[in-house]
C-alpha cells in the first residue's frame, strides 16, 4: 500500500511538472494569479471624460516595427485607440488577446488602433505581435517622443494605459493599467464612435 502512495505521488508530480510547462506565457500567468514581479500598473480603473472637457487633440507621430510612418495626421475624422505597453510586461501579455479582439469587432469602421511600445526594439516589437496575433502597428518609442505627445494624459510609469481618441484626436476616455474585459473597451469605442463630429 505504502509503495502505491508512494508511485502515486511521484506520478502526480511528474505530471505536474510536464503541465507546467506547457503553459502558454508563464509571465502573463504569474501576472494573473497576483504576482505582479515588481512592474507598476494602474488597476484597470476607467475614466470617460464629456466632449466638453475634453482638451485639444493629441498631435503624435512615430515609425512602427515595420519601419512604416505612423501620424495622427493620417487617422483624423477616426476614432483612434492607443495602447501603451512593451513585450516583457506582464499585463500588456494579459490584455493582448482582448484589444485585439476589439480591433476586429470594429473593423471596417472608422476606427483605428495604434500600440506605443515604451521599451522594445523594433525585432522585439514584431516578434510579440507575431506571438500575440496582433494585427494593427505599434510605434516604435524607445526615444519617448510620442509619449511626450501625450504627457499629461499617460502617466509615465503606467504601463499598460489604453486611450480613446474622439474623431477630433482628444481623449475621450482612459484604461489605466489592464484592460480587464474586452466588452469595456468595446463600449468605450462604440459609444465614442456614435458621437457627433
Amino acid at each position: 500500500m505504502r509503495r502505491r502512495v508512494v508511485a502515486a505521488t511521484a506520478l502526480a508530480l511528474v505530471a505536474g511538472a510536464v503541465l507546467a510547462g506547457c503553459t502558454q506565457d508563464p509571465l502573463a500567468d504569474q501576472y494573473r494569479s497576483g504576482s505582479n514581479k515588481g512592474y507598476i500598473s494602474g488597476d484597470g480603473t476607467v475614466t470617460e471624460i464629456a466632449a466638453t472637457d475634453r482638451s485639444d487633440p493629441i498631435v503624435f507621430s512615430g515609425t512602427d516595427e515595420n519601419g512604416e510612418a505612423i501620424d495622427s495626421d493620417d487617422l483624423a475624422g477616426r476614432v483612434v485607440v492607443v495602447n501603451f505597453w512593451y513585450a516583457s510586461c506582464a499585463p500588456c501579455r494579459a490584455e493582448a488577446a482582448d484589444l485585439e479582439s476589439v480591433n476586429a469587432e470594429f473593423d471596417g469602421q472608422d476606427v483605428s488602433f495604434v500600440g506605443v511600445n515604451v521599451r522594445d526594439q523594433a525585432p522585439q516589437a514584431a516578434a510579440f505581435a507575431k506571438t500575440y496575433g496582433i494585427t494593427y502597428s505599434s510605434i516604435v518609442d524607445v526615444d519617448g517622443s510620442a509619449q511626450l505627445a501625450f504627457s499629461g494624459k499617460v502617466p509615465p510609469n503606467a504601463v499598460p494605459t489604453t486611450l480613446v481618441l474622439d474623431r477630433e484626436g482628444r481623449v475621450a476616455s482612459r484604461i489605466l493599467g489592464q484592460l480587464q474585459e474586452a466588452s469595456i473597451l468595446s463600449t468605450l469605442v462604440g459609444d465614442t464612435l456614435v458621437e457627433e463630429e
